[in-house]
């Protein structure tokens, strides 16, 4: 079964070097290891495999088709940190095609293992520990890393602490990384080296910014939000850290961004400063700490406060002796919320590619409309008083801001508006900017389906007067502000009130927009390559089916004139290099495990377009081959009765008998913006599918309506009425399939999940106890008024808008539907869950227990919202297993 989990490069970047090589970074795991580091292979341009068709060279049937899953020799494992004996191995194996070299980058500083072996210390902070839980990252080792692509610098978190190491392209041998001078006191995380000066690496420790100098050894805390008090009650403030629902719900990870570049030897970070004053908090047992010890928590629940944004701006300069001196911290002189009343969220951040506009995706609190808005960077302006001294104690420098002078105004270049939510993504390229215009890359779901827009929006370069400190608000209104509306500077004499922003800037003024592609068909949401100088544009979707994803091609001066890539019969993930000139395919289907080349991209054509195209084959990195038959599963389309087509996955009995029924686990998610039929091969993250059709067990999985990549009609089938109508499409289709198969036993059929699966399978055991016999639920929610404001009000509104919905969708309002008969029910849920808390299953619990329902709880003491621990996911499999036997 472990050969099922076979890892594949991951964090890939290509860097070019001096020699014209170009050397492709990537984590992976070496063959015979279990933890992930940072590999390296290099890439000749002159070696190249060629053929008279370009689809030919694209196609995934070329790698050797043999079933074994292995990398080359391996060294043996305790050998493995010698980088003189055993610093490179193949990726792949087989006599088709060149075989790419693996190499090791640098040594580990530590081993995972001797580091915890034996002490029974968790050597991961609190810290690190939730970041892991918000990425889904589930490995172990160098789990991230930062390339500075023209000097070859690298930076990685390892335990609490970080390294760098400088690959020069010329290293004969692993590099041994240098621990980084950081604040002993937290763990540093999200290291972000500056791109202008790769000497200054910038990271987070102890809910603040600190950037350190590597050749001068001179580190500076940058911000003073947060005190380090052992209460979060009297300590709310972070800088650069996004809040809890912002990394959970909206996946933005990152809270500081250094500017590209600069002319003014000024250093810059604009970053995000959270206030969670008003965000509830709650307290959990901790396995880890002292006993009786308590860890907090601010998480808002559905209908209570969020934690509120501002954005800053921090700077600072090299002395001669390289010291980072006079530091100084900018705000705006008015309030978003005051600007933007209806803004609830800064669910995206960065700055233009000019470095003269810090922009900004804001969304109101319902996730209905979604404004792209530019900030000049003279918007930001020093926070000081004739009464006090600027931040840094010092007021002599050309660079600060004077108390008061002329800013630009803040501008809104789109705004795109949804009657059911908005699917926040990562498609925005900026291609031209000038004064009065700017042109950019952007997508929309306006249509029902995210599709690729070139958009041309005007820009207002009137400037605004003054710089002062505070904006008076102009009203709770959700709409912009129209011409009339002032908006005023903080403390400013109110009878002498200076208009600073003009409030057609605060509406887009769009000049041209153009779809680059069309139809009831999806473009992914992350991942946008842009060739300027060909004025192509590479993108993944789904044109051909939601279950595969391929690589696409479209002109910028012909735009919906869309070429396909990639093979169809296979999903594919791709990484380009910055020049648009190599890519990496990873690829696979049911039917074959993952496999890895490296390809060239050359134009044929004199006036280029996206037929002129042609693609040549550099090499292999990683050849899957095909797994045993019983490791394969099969696809089907059901038809529910409303006419929509959803997808079902079966894994059959490895123990297969014509003739046979089965018992049958409906594994099941139901949830929005997760798929897991597709045609993609089923490997680490199902394996326990695996296992249980070892163990004689049917497994099917059904994307209902509400799943993604389906366009918006179908996921917001679910639209404020959360468990209630995942699991008639569910058992639908399972009726089909018991009808279409022959072999599914529906009188033993049991229904099983994880978080909103384990909320469905609650559901599916109170409302359809004739179908499942038993229902095992893990870290189920029980009622969506204790679960998050970002995800909750995205699909149900808020309570107060929504009573009914919430009421229905609530588990413990069918307490007496619950069956009376021992060995239906399983509960699972870890005690520190920070995500779904264990109160959605302790109520449930109190409320099963007032009714005499009879249930079996398994509780996991230190395991959060997915079970890390080794002993923890054999013991869960064990009770998985056990309790199945009552089908």
């Amino acid at each position: 079964m472990s050969n099922l989990s076979s890892m594949v490069p991951s964090s890939i970047q290509f860097r070019t070097l001096s020699d014209g090589r170009v050397r492709c970074y990537f984590l992976s795991t070496p063959p015979n290891e279990w933890e992930t580091t940072l590999l390296y292979t290099d890439i000749n341009l002159t070696n190249i495999t060629t053929t008279n068709n370009a689809d030919d060279l694209a196609s995934p049937d070329s790698p050797n088709d043999s079933g074994s899953i292995r990398m080359g020799s391996p060294p043996p494992p305790s050998h493995a940190s010698s980088p003189s004996m055993h610093s490179s191995f193949l990726g792949s194996y087989g006599n088709f095609g060149k075989r790419l070299q693996w190499n090791v980058v640098l040594q580990q500083p530590l081993s995972s293992v001797a580091t915890a072996g034996g002490s029974g210390i968790n050597v991961w902070s609190r810290e690190f520990q939730l970041m892991q839980e918000r990425k889904r990252l589930s490995t172990w080792g160098i789990t991230s890393y930062e390339l500075h692509k023209p000097s070859g610098k690298i930076v990685f978190p390892c335990f609490n602490d970080l390294y760098q190491c400088l690959d020069t392209g010329y290293n004969n041998s692993p590099l041994f990384p240098i621990q980084l001078r950081t604040c002993p006191q937290w763990a540093a995380l999200d290291p972000q080296i500056c791109p202008q000066n790769s000497d200054l690496i910038a990271y987070i420790s102890g809910c603040d910014i600190w950037v350190t100098h590597t050749l001068s050894g001179h580190e500076e805390r940058l911000t003073f939000a947060h005190d380090g008090r052992r209460s979060f009650a009297d300590d709310p403030l972070s800088a650069g850290l996004p809040s809890y629902v912002m990394q959970e719900e909206f996946s933005r990870y990152q809270g500081y961004w250094w500017q590209p570049h600069s002319d003014d030897g000024i250093y810059r970070i604009v970053y995000e400063e959270v206030d969670e004053s008003d965000v509830c908090l709650y307290t959990f047992p901790s396995a880890h700490a002292a006993p009786g010890e308590m860890e907090e928590y601010r998480f808002p629940r559905t209908g209570t406060a969020n934690a509120k944004s501002k954005l800053k701006m921090v700077q600072f300069i090299l002395n001669e002796s390289l010291q980072i001196s006079d530091v100084c911290i900018k705000d705006l002189p008015y309030s978003l919320t005051g600007v933007l009343p209806w803004l609830e969220y800064i669910v995206r951040v960065g700055w233009t590619p000019d470095s003269k506009y810090v922009w900004m995706a804001g969304m109101d609190r319902k996730q209905q409309r979604l404004d792209l808005i530019l900030i000049p960077v003279d918007n930001f302006c020093e926070t000081y008083s004739s009464s006090t001294s600027s931040p840094s104690g010092s007021t002599d420098h050309s660079w600060k801001s004077p108390f008061c002078r002329t800013i630009s105004p803040l501008q809104v270049i789109y705004t795109q508006v949804s009657e059911s939510w908005i699917n926040v993504h990562d498609l925005l390229y900026f291609l031209e900017i000038t004064e009065t215009t700017i042109t950019f890359l952007w997508a929309s779901e306006e249509t029902g389906f995210r599709h690729l827009y070139l958009v041309t929006s005007s820009l207002c370069p009137k400037p605004l007067n003054g710089c002062n400190e505070n904006l008076s608000a102009a009203g709770s209104s959700g709409s912009a502000f129209d011409n009339s509306q002032r908006l005023k500077f903080h403390g400013a004499n109110t009878e002498n009130q200076a208009d600073i922003m003009d409030g057609a800037t605060l509406h887009p003024r769009i000049i041209n927009k153009v779809a680059l592609t069309s139809g009831e068909w999806e473009v992914l949401g992350r991942n946008l390559w842009v060739d300027k100088e060909q004025q192509l544009v590479y993108f993944l979707g789904l044109r051909e089916t939601p279950l595969e994803k391929h690589l696409y091609v479209v002109s910028l001066q012909r735009p919906e004139h869309i070429r396909q890539l990639t093979e169809s019969g296979y999903s594919y993930v791709v990484e380009f290099d910055d020049s648009c000139q190599l890519m990496l395919q990873i690829y696979c289907n049911i039917q074959r495990l993952p496999s890895c080349k490296v390809m060239r991209l050359v134009q044929t054509c004199q006036n280029g377009g996206v037929n002129g195209i042609q693609l040549s084959l550099m090499g292999y990195l990683h050849e899957g081959g095909k797994p045993e038959p019983q490791y394969c599963p099969q696809i089907y389309s059901p038809q529910l009765p409303s006419g929509e087509i959803v997808y079902a996955m079966v894994f059959k009995p490895h123990n297969f008998q014509l003739g046979v029924k089965y018992p049958t686990v409906l594994n099941v998610y139901g949830g929005p913006e997760v798929q897991t039929v597709n045609n993609t091969f089923k490997g680490k993250h199902q394996l326990r599918m695996h296992m249980l059709a070892a163990q004689g067990y049917c497994v099917i999985c059904i994307d209902s309506r509400g799943s993604r990549h389906r366009g918006t009609k179908f996921e917001s089938h679910i639209r404020c009425r959360m468990g209630q109508v995942e699991l008639a499409d569910q058992v639908h289709a399972l009726r089909i399939l018991a009808d279409q198969l022959g072999y599914i036993d529906m009188n033993r059929v049991g229904i099983h999940g994880w978080s909103y699966g384990g909320y469905l399978s609650l559901m599916g055991l109170v409302h359809y106890p004739n179908i499942f016999k038993i229902a095992i639920a893990g870290a189920p929610v029980t009622n969506w008024e204790y679960y998050d404001t970002g995800y909750t009000e995205r699909y149900m509104d808020l309570p107060q808008n929504n009573k009914s919905g919430y009421t229905a969708g609530s588990v413990l309002n069918y307490i007496p539907l619950f069956p009376d008969e021992d060995n239906r029910l399983l509960l699972i849920h870890g005690l520190i869950d920070e995500n779904v808390h264990f109160f959605h299953t302790s109520q449930l619990i109190n409320a099963l227990n007032k009714a005499n329902k009879p249930y079996t709880l398994h509780i996991f003491p230190d395991e959060r919202h997915s079970l890390r621990n080794l002993e923890s996911n054999k013991n869960y499999e064990t009770k998985l297993l056990s309790f199945l036997q009552n089908l």
